[in-house]
């Protein structure tokens, strides 16, 4: 028997029963409701006072504003209730406040279909995502779904800045990468026909102990008669441009620094390329690269204490005459603040480092949304290939990243890519091998677990990382019922205007408390009337089965007025008692107060143990013939060989066999003394046939004694069967085949004679010799 909580007529309570899980289904498709105990009711744990309390509990819970909905006993908090229980008792759907939250597309310009080569458009009417704005009403629990288109443009413009290690290890690659401006341009032009290209370099804090601080290392920190440049931290040498021999020309006039440690600076030159976006000429609507090239490791936030500079990196711009003039005050920016700036300015990075080095930056691109590695030859020689493979490696993939969220809002991605693929969570927000022209779509569910302190609207964005473009999303909050609104001042029905009749219940003035504002909380501190309604220092008011209305509890009214709450807590009721046969207290007793007092004759905590010995009484006046005690109305054999209602049956005593003998034959095999008288005479038991002997029960098997029986009819045939009594119902087993002796075998015994006469007659036909 398993334990099960139903919800009955009246939906706010519950009551317990026993039934098998086979009753519960059958139970379950007449449509029998499960009760939600209030451990599972977000609405009615809400424990809501006014309409909009009610409403924020959850996207399930109503509140009913007819003023004669509650019954006695019932809290303001039970107007709060899952929209179906409010249906059940008695609010129509017309007194039931249930605000919808909901969405409109303010800006929907349709994804660009535009082909290479095609007149040219100008950057802002090139559109990838759709759509661009968005108004959601949010209700709490309730989430608003949206889709999000995404194609990647034909054609579209790239900006790319190459920044470059320039300390001395970087001697040959600075060599190459001289030309790479015409070269990259010719290779770009095959993406995008509006390309530019800028260039930076880097090496280190100048300050010790990066770098020697000696006047004559100041000017040349290289050795061996090498004429090198002074070391710098980082350096502004391109603007973005799209004359790729200007690049040529000002690359080849570069020359290389020297620094003392491994790590390079690259962090300081990254964060102040990502934050200069006027010195650096980023332009909005483009794709944003960053190609960053060295041979050697990075310094982040916290190195800086070497060199005496705590001050964390402020993320802002600090470039003159195209110098960063901070480095010797600010510490190395952060991974998560350069994260945080390469995102807001969707720029997305392309680290060209020496084989030595990729497992460091492999690290480094798991940290950096749409960022990709490539293996630098040791001379910078392949870099032009390295770039082409990792801008198509980036572009190829769309990741989608929203703006900080509001306390107490989620959103939820759901992708639907290319070929039919389909995915949920953290991969819900990416697509992968997009190609120029696909169409990929997004599905997002945006849910509001409250409203915000201040209630007011919120704006948050979502974009494809990489990307200027974004989708706006105004979010407002449903915070209140429409009937808060006609709310009735100082009202004669919350105790002499002590409060504002609003969506049925009494909202009360500052310093009044109770159902009508019938209490003043300077005469009773609440939680000291509250006090006075908790039993035993229970959390639970009123025993969860009243109001607690000026310190004292006032019990709820049942539907069924045969039902009731009664006590000073409310914790006594006369219908959850346990129960027998389905009958409260067995139908042999009285309900109070959770327990059973049973009538004369009875006991037991459901009333169903008789007291009366009659039905013990056996044919001979005794007491379970002597064999065992009343118990309950029932025998009780003290004797375990004995079973009956009043201990009169022995199954295993000797002459049960001979006793049965006759009617076990007539009934299997039609034979016997009683074959006439059969049908009248033997149906006392029933009968179950089997095959062989190995068939019939064992005294193992059952929980019962069994008697096995062996007897012989009138032509010495054995017959063999099994004799119990299992519940009080006699049960025989019985092999239905007889076993008798088999005749002598003649073969043997017939003469092996030749069957021809000797005057030669020849045998009879069909008789052969043996």
């Amino acid at each position: 028997m398993k334990l099960y909580i139903f919800r009955p007529t009246n939906p706010c309570f519950c009551f317990v029963f026993q039934m098998e899980l086979k009753l519960l289904l059958i139970a379950t498709l007449l449509g029998v409701f499960c009760c939600s105990i209030s451990q599972g009711n977000e609405c009615i744990n809400a424990n809501a006072k006014y309409c909009g309390e009610c409403i924020q509990a959850g996207a399930k819970c109503g509140w009913c504003r007819h003023p004669d909905f509650l019954k006695q006993g019932e809290a303001v908090s039970s107007r709060c209730d899952e929209l179906q229980s409010l249906l059940i008792r008695g609010c129509s759907l017309a007194d039931i406040e249930n605000p919808r939250g909901g969405q409109r597309v303010l800006l929907d310009r349709p994804v660009t279909n535009r082909l290479k080569g095609a007149d040219k458009l100008r950057l802002e009417n090139i559109t990838q995502i759709q759509p661009q704005k968005l108004a959601i009403t949010l209700r709490a629990g309730e989430p608003q779904s949206f889709n999000l288109k995404f194609k990647r443009a034909e054609d579209y413009p790239i900006d790319m800045y190459y920044l470059m290690d320039l300390s001395y290890s970087m001697k040959d690659d600075l060599e190459n990468v001289k030309n790479l401006g015409t070269s990259l341009m010719q290779e770009m032009t095959k993406i995008t026909s509006d390309f530019r290209i800028g260039f930076g370099s880097f090496v280190e804090k100048t300050v010790m102990p990066y770098i020697s601080t000696t006047p004559a290392k100041l000017l040349n920190p290289c050795t061996g008669g090498l004429n090198c440049t002074s070391p710098f931290s980082y350096k502004n040498v391109l603007k973005l441009t799209s004359d790729g021999k200007r690049f040529n020309t000002l690359v080849g006039k570069q020359q290389i620094s020297g620094n003392l440690d491994s790590p390079e600076g690259g962090f300081d030159a990254i964060m102040q390329v990502a934050v200069c976006g006027d010195q650096i000429g980023w332009r909005t609507d483009v794709t944003r690269l960053l190609v960053f090239s060295t041979d050697a490791g990075f310094h982040f936030a916290g190195d800086g204490k070497l060199g005496g500079i705590v001050l964390p990196n402020d993320g802002k711009c600090h470039l003159e005459n195209n110098m960063y003039t901070m480095s010797h005050y600010y510490d190395y920016p952060s991974i998560a603040h350069l994260v945080q700036k390469l995102s807001d300015n969707n720029i997305q990075t392309i680290f060209a480092v020496t084989e030595e080095f990729q497992p460091v930056y492999k690290e480094l691109k798991n940290l950096i949304p749409k960022s990709a590695v490539g293996t630098l030859s040791a001379n910078s020689s392949n870099v032009i290939n390295l770039i082409i493979d990792a801008y198509n490696s980036l572009s190829s993939e769309v990741i989608l990243e929203n703006s900080k969220l509001p306390e107490g809002l989620t959103i939820a991605y759901t992708s639907l890519c290319k070929n039919g693929i389909v995915s949920e969570g953290e991969n819900g927000r990416k697509c992968s091998n997009i190609s120029i022209g696909d169409e990929v779509m997004f599905t997002i569910d945006v849910t509001a677990t409250g409203c915000p302190k201040m209630g007011k609207p919120e704006t948050i964005k979502i974009k494809p990382l990489g990307f200027n473009e974004e989708v706006e999303i105004t979010l407002n909050f449903i915070c209140e019922c429409d009937c808060s609104s006609g709310g009735i001042a100082d009202s004669d029905n919350c105790t002499l205007g002590n409060g504002t009749l609003e969506c049925g219940a009494c909202k009360c003035n500052p310093g009044r408390v109770g159902r009508n504002c019938e209490c003043s909380s300077n005469e009773v501190a609440t939680e000291d009337m509250d006090r006075t309604c908790r039993r035993d220092n229970s959390t639970d008011l009123c025993s969860n089965n009243g109001e607690c209305v000026c310190g004292a509890c006032e019990c709820k009214k049942r539907d069924n007025a045969d039902e009731r709450y009664s006590g000073p807590f409310c914790e006594c009721d006369n219908f959850n008692c346990d129960r027998s046969n389905s009958l409260l207290c067995g139908g042999n007793g009285l309900c109070i107060c959770r327990e059973c007092i049973c009538k004369p004759n009875w006991k037991g905590s459901a009333c169903d143990c008789s007291l009366d010995h009659s039905t013990c009484m056996a044919s001979n006046k005794q007491i379970c013939n002597g064999r065992g005690t009343c118990e309950c109305g029932a025998c009780k054999c003290t004797d375990p060989k004995f079973q009956g209602l009043t201990c009169e049956t022995c199954p295993t005593c000797p002459g049960v066999c001979i006793e049965h003998k006759d009617c076990v034959q007539c009934r299997t095999f039609g034979t016997g003394e009683k074959a006439e008288r059969c049908q009248e005479d033997c149906s006392e038991f029933s009968l179950v046939k089997v095959k062989d002997r190995g068939e019939l029960p064992q005294p193992n098997d059952a929980a019962y004694p069994v008697m096995h029986c062996k007897e012989r009819d009138a032509n010495d045939c054995w017959f063999y069967y099994t004799y119990a009594v299992n519940n009080n119902t006699k049960e025989v087993h019985v092999v239905d085949k007889l076993e008798c002796p088999t005749g002598p075998d003649i073969i043997p015994i017939v003469p092996a004679v030749d069957l021809e006469v000797a005057d030669g007659h020849p045998r009879p036909e069909g008789v052969r010799q043996v």
